[in-house]
């Protein structure tokens, strides 16, 4: 693991840590916020860009990636050049503040996910989905609110 990530501009990211067998593609397009944890054994593929705010976990085995050709692939077959093809799929990724992401999870180009969301393992992730959104399943729905299932925690803690 590496803590103190250095960007790609150069600079330190404080307390954010990425571990060394995760694979970032297009480093330049990603943005990572302070204390953020990358686990191991993930892929980050940034061409379209790629924000993970503050806070954020990403555990093992994610993949999040801003294009995909599994669709326009099996349209062109042969004939498949990958970019601007109809059914290949690009868009920016952005994962908003405190969200916890599942192993073995995938994110799909386009998809925006709120602040303080919790990804459950397993999950296919395409769309948009409000802050504070529990979300879970193939294909990922929303199944409840982190407020809710942290309101018991919070009422035995106030000083959190």
């Amino acid at each position: 693991m590496i803590y103190n990530f250095i960007g790609y501009d150069g600079k330190i990211i404080p307390k954010t840590g990425v571990s060394s067998s995760t694979f970032i593609d297009y480093p330049q397009n990603l943005r990572l916020g302070v204390r953020c944890y990358i686990g191991h054994h993930n892929f980050l593929e940034a061409s379209n860009g790629l924000t993970i705010e503050d806070g954020c976990q990403i555990t093992t085995y994610c993949t999040i990636t801003t294009h995909s050709s599994h669709t326009s692939i099996r349209l062109y077959g042969y004939n498949y050049a990958g970019g601007d093809m109809i059914g290949y799929l690009k868009g920016s990724v952005h994962i908003g503040k405190f969200t916890f992401v599942g192993p073995h999870s995938t994110i799909m180009p386009g998809t925006k996910i709120g602040k303080g969301c919790l990804i459950a393992a397993y999950s296919y992730v395409q769309g948009d989905f409000p802050d504070f959104s529990i979300i879970a399943g193939n294909p990922a729905q929303i199944v409840g609110d982190t407020r809710d299932r942290d309101s018991a925690l919070l009422e035995q803690n106030p000083m959190l």
